[in-house]
Parts: structure tokens; C-alpha cells; sequence
């Protein structure tokens, strides 16, 4: 698929502000008075401004609360729905932090899981699509939650919980990328599939359907090269898991932290790219790009 910057953008910050929220949420990280303040802030100008992020990618963002309507059958919707319960929740549960200095436990659990909620859905918004069979797996909504709680844990200061999840995010991305490279040859899919005309031999593409582009070719239809693709995976694993872990090993520095926790964002940017740009749609093989 096309990277459009609006989807990188949504699915790399949102899931940083639900993740800082989910550790807020369980009082594990739970500051009060102004401090408490600025971490919601932060966390809610992450996660709000994903989800407003990804608006810019709709070819029609005025209708974007259609989406709440269809809950029984969209993820979209299902993360709609999430992402208002979540935010609700733990604005109840910030207030009393930061005007009160009350801990409301359970409020703030219900939070954290409607936050991590909200990121499964967005996951499964991709993972449900058996057409892109790189996607179609358990793999992209271990990666969207792994990841979400490494970062959260950097952004709240837990250090030593970041590690080992930091750790845990790079093996799982690793993975995902390891059987996604392998999916769409094994999903069975090919000319003779997509055609219906197996039966009677070797399918080939004589010319293209057409001479000029269109939105399918935009937006489905993207190729990367192999060498270019596993250098931005290297690049990608090494910010957002070698250098972070690295960086924390040695005692607490704010320096050392904010290197860590910019250098993850951008590492989750890279493999955001990648998550899109090498989505192999099966349209492709109309074009003969599979």
C-alpha cells in the first residue's frame, strides 16, 4: 500500500498517548498537581492528535462520525467507540489526580483497558484483511500492542519495565517481519486464483488493464526495493530497540531518557513505513507487480 504520512503518523503517536495512558491508568505511573497535568496533557496530545491524524487520509473526513454506526460489523468503528471511552475514562481519572490528588483505582483501570482496547482495534483494522496477507495475522496486533506498551513505559519513566518490553516489541517485530516476508506465497494466491482461469494453465499478464494510473495503483500497488527494505529494517530496529535499551542500561539520566524515547519514535516511524509500503494487496497481480 501507499505510506500516506497521516496513517504513519495516526498509528505510531496514537498508540504512544494510549500507551502513557495505560500506565497512568493503573497507577503505576500516577503523578499529581501540575506534573500529573503535563503527563495528560502529553498523552492525550499524542492520542488525539493520531486519531485526528488519520482523518486527512478519508476521501470524505466530514463524514468521519458515520463511523460510530457501524460497530457490529467495522473496526473502525469498534475503535471509535474505544478510543471515546478511553479518553472519557481517564480525563475522569486525571481530574481526580490533578485537581483532587485522588487516586480513582477503578476508573482508572477501566481507562487503561479501553486505551489498550483502542489500540487492538486499530490493529485489527489491518490484521482482519485476508487481501493484504502480510497483515492477516496475529503478528499485527502483538506489534500495535508491543509496541504501545514499550513506548508508554518510556514516556512514563519506567525504566526498568521499558527495557525488557523494549526488548520483547523488537523480537516480536522481527518476527512479523520474518513471516510476512513468506505470507503471500503462502496464502495460495496467484494469477491463476485471481482470474479463475487456473484450470485451464499458466496465467500471465499480457499488457496492463490500463495505460494510465488510478486509485487502486495509488493507493494498493507500491513496491520497495528488497536491499532498500532490509536497511530500513535494520535502521528501524536498531532506534526504537537497540539504541533505547542501550541508552537506559546505565543509571537514570532525563538526557539519556529523552534520547531513548526520541530515538524509539523514530525508529517506530521506519517500521510504520514499512508496515505500509511493503503491504503486498492482491490487486498487484492484476498488474503484474506480485
Amino acid at each position: 500500500m501507499h505510506p500516506a504520512p497521516s496513517v504513519i503518523i495516526f498509528s505510531t503517536f496514537s498508540g504512544l498517548g494510549f500507551g502513557l495512558l495505560i500506565f497512568m491508568g493503573l497507577g503505576i505511573h500516577a503523578p499529581t498537581g501540575f506534573v500529573g497535568f503535563v503527563f495528560f496533557a502529553l498523552a492525550y496530545l499524542l492520542a488525539v492528535g493520531g486519531l485526528v491524524s488519520s482523518t486527512f487520509h478519508l476521501g470524505r473526513p466530514e463524514r468521519a462520525l458515520k463511523a460510530f454506526t457501524q460497530w457490529r460489523s467495522s473496526w473502525l468503528s469498534r475503535e471509535a467507540w474505544c478510543a471515546v471511552a478511553a479518553l472519557v475514562l481517564m480525563a475522569i481519572y486525571g481530574a481526580g489526580l490533578v485537581f483532587f490528588a485522588q487516586q480513582w483505582t477503578l476508573i482508572g483501570i477501566l481507562g487503561a483497558i479501553a486505551s489498550l482496547g483502542t489500540v487492538f482495534t486499530t490493529s485489527m483494522i489491518y490484521g482482519q484483511l485476508k487481501t493484504i496477507p502480510r497483515w492477516n495475522s496475529f503478528y499485527t496486533s502483538a506489534n500495535f500492542m508491543s509496541l504501545c506498551i514499550a513506548g508508554g513505559a518510556l514516556l512514563a519513566g519506567q525504566v526498568r519495565t521499558a527495557i525488557p518490553l523494549l526488548v520483547l516489541a523488537g523480537i516480536i517485530q522481527i518476527g512479523t517481519w520474518l513471516r510476512g516476508d513468506t505470507a503471500f506465497a503462502n496464502s495460495g494466491t496467484n494469477m491463476q486464483t485471481a482470474t479463475g482461469l487456473g484450470n485451464i494453465g499458466t496465467v500471465r499478464a499480457f499488457e496492463p488493464p490500463h495505460t494510465g494510473t488510478n486509485y487502486l495503483l495509488r493507493e494498493f500497488v507500491h513496491e520497495i526495493g528488497r536491499k532498500h527494505a532490509q536497511k530500513l529494517r535494520i535502521i528501524a530496529i536498531g532506534l526504537m530497540t537497540v539504541l533505547p535499551v542501550l541508552v537506559l542500561l546505565p543509571p537514570f539520566n532525563h538526557w539519556l531518557a529523552l534520547i531513548a524515547v526520541l530515538a524509539h519514535v523514530a525508529g517506530v516511524l521506519a517500521a510504520r513505513w514499512l508496515f505500509f509500503a511493503q503491504a503486498e494487496h492482491v490487486v498487484g497481480l492484476y498488474y503484474g507487480k506480485r
